[in-house]
């Protein structure tokens, strides 16, 4: 797999069209991105969902083998 790197631009404001959920993820996760946000000035939500766009844009499906 491509090992692209998220470089992560300044905090831009306003942003429409949002929905909201909940999820749940493992404590060293929320650690790893509450040192992410202290570094970068944005918040969870707003980091979340730059790594969320990321991942959705960078992301492949493997193919199911045959016999599987």
């Amino acid at each position: 797999m491509n090992q692209k790197r998220l470089v992560i631009e300044p905090k831009r404001k306003g942003d429409g069209g949002c929905r909201t959920f909940s999820i749940r993820i493992r404590k060293e996760l929320v650690a790893r991105l509450e040192t992410l946000c202290a570094a970068s000035g944005y918040s969870r939500n707003e980091l979340i969902g730059l790594l969320l766009e990321y991942a959705a844009e960078n992301c492949e499906i493997a193919e199911n083998p045959p016999n599987a």
